[in-house]
């Protein structure tokens, strides 16, 4: 083909360098989700977060990444389904309602982990700030609220649940590599060898820690396994494992029958605003023992009780039902089926307190049946919110400390965009 009949096209130049300005604000419309969000941290109070940073006036030391920087990268990106510090690093480079919020202000992914892992009773305090400002403006109420209970999967694999005896020989073959490998570090005179020794050895320390972890949770499983075992012979006494990953998850049965390591994340939500009012995460996988603390729980962050209750079959007990009733709340929850089926379930029985005697009553009416129906779509759609749009399906953390922290920001991010969808930002 001739020059003249060859096809004239514009090919990219990747070597020439250019300047290119940019105007933030430009690239985000008035009204995208990211200027509410920002909006809204603007009203919180974040003075515990500022009130830890070092740097101070003239005096020397780095600045730190504004708190409300990070904050709001998390709250949007929460909101978008992303729950990975690496990925949020990438789109802080890359998009712009992300680059808006930075603004400039640089950020990496260990910044970004830290914040969300190390900052949870802050996180909690804000969770609060929000319910304040709802019952502020007269919308949170605590008419009827539900509490329920979901398993969200561990980071840890079944693979790393180990007896003791595995344990004890893991711990001691870890401190034998940690050993050798220090004296590695300590004889290699090259710099850069020495690096990756360390390296090495940081790797095999965490491995001791992780070990170290699960051996002291094991006085614990092993008292409580010989307490089943004490109550129902017939189940034996099986020697217990602990994860090497992460020694606090337990394998739980899940929502599909099987069994896997989790956590027990407790929520209980406003049936009037749709707002979280109470958060807990444990790792014990029954429901039975979180009514009492959850209620504890908003009554700290609210400063009431709810006036309605509305719990499953799975928190049913007699001492919860009486406990919830002497705070002044009524309780809505199924009684349990009798195996003999001429027996009502909703029939007083001559052992029943007070208490239980009028919940059975209760549930026998139609309005505490219209009433308990309520329960799944206020309580099953927050836990289904959060599972799958603020990705608490699996987690990406180790330990109650930090697993409470992600729970508390998706939480929280559920909470702001409530805020948000009621007009409340300005």
């Amino acid at each position: 083909m001739s020059e003249h009949d060859a096809p004239r096209v514009v090919k990219p130049v990747r070597n020439q360098l250019s300047l290119q300005p940019t105007d933030l604000e430009a690239l985000v419309p008035d009204d995208h989700p990211v200027r509410a969000i920002w909006a809204l941290t603007e009203r919180l109070d974040l003075s515990e977060f500022y009130a830890e940073i070092e740097a101070r006036g003239s005096a020397p030391g780095r600045p730190a990444t504004d708190p409300q920087v990070m904050l709001a990268l998390w709250l949007f990106a929460n909101s978008e389904g992303v729950g990975s510090a690496r990925l949020l690093e990438r789109l802080c480079d890359r998009d712009a309602p992300y680059r808006w919020i930075c603004g400039g202000v640089p950020v990496n992914h260990h910044t970004l982990s830290d914040f969300r892992v190390k900052q949870g009773k802050k996180l909690d305090r804000l969770l609060t700030q929000t319910l304040a400002v709802l019952m502020k403006q007269g919308v949170l109420q605590l008419k009827r609220v539900a509490q329920d209970g979901m398993k969200v999967r561990a980071s840890a694999g079944a693979g790393s649940f180990k007896r003791k005896a595995s344990l004890e020989r893991a711990h001691q073959e870890a401190e034998q590599q940690v050993r050798r490998l220090k004296r590695e570090v300590a004889d290699d005179p090259g710099a850069g060898t020495r690096r990756v020794q360390a390296a090495k050895e940081r790797a095999a320390t965490a491995r001791q820690k992780a070990v170290e972890a699960a051996l002291a949770e094991l006085p614990e499983l092993e008292e409580k396994q010989e307490q089943r075992a004490k109550k129902d012979e017939r189940r034996g006494k099986k020697e217990v494992r602990v994860s090497t990953t992460d020694a606090e998850c337990r394998v739980m049965k899940m929502a599909d029958g099987g069994f896997r390591p989790a956590y027990n994340v407790q929520l209980a939500t406003d049936a009037g605003t749709g707002c979280i009012v109470g958060v807990d995460v444990t790792n014990n996988g029954t429901d039975q023992p979180h009514v009492v603390p959850m209620l504890d729980d908003i009554t700290a962050r609210t400063g009431r009780t709810p006036d309605e209750y509305l719990v499953d079959g799975g928190f049913v007990t007699h001492e919860n039902i009486e406990v919830v009733t002497a705070r002044g709340a009524t309780i809505y929850a199924p009684p349990a089926k009798s195996r003999n089926p001429k027996i009502d379930p909703c029939e007083p029985k001559k052992d029943d307190s007070p208490a239980v005697a009028a919940w059975r009553l209760r549930m026998k009416t139609e309005d505490a049946k219209r009433i308990y129906v309520q329960r799944g779509a206020v309580a099953e759609r927050t836990n289904a919110d959060l599972r799958v749009h603020r990705r608490l399906d699996r987690l990406n953390v180790t330990g109650l400390v930090k697993v409470k922290s992600v729970v508390l920001l998706a939480a929280l991010t559920y909470n702001v965009l409530r805020l948000i969808s009621a007009g409340m930002t300005a």
